[in-house]
């Protein structure tokens, strides 16, 4: 899929654990890992603007298109 999801990358940026994450943003942990280990089909954008708020960071921190 030539959408790669950073959200590990944001999380260190930001000292965060993903279990710290959840708990801010009301996402189960498994509901993250999924998006984490870029296996999931698509993504809300209000749960993108919860995780952007808290991580304090743009949609393109997380996202990032990739041309094969």
């Amino acid at each position: 899929m030539p959408i790669i999801v950073n959200l590990d990358v944001m999380l260190a940026k930001r000292k965060m654990s993903l279990t710290e994450l959840s708990e801010k943003v009301d996402i189960t942990i498994a509901n993250l890992s999924v998006l984490k280990k870029n296996h999931a089909k698509a993504i809300r954008f209000s749960t993108l603007d919860s995780i952007c708020k808290v991580l304090d960071c743009q949609p393109g921190d997380i996202l990032e298109y990739v041309d094969d």
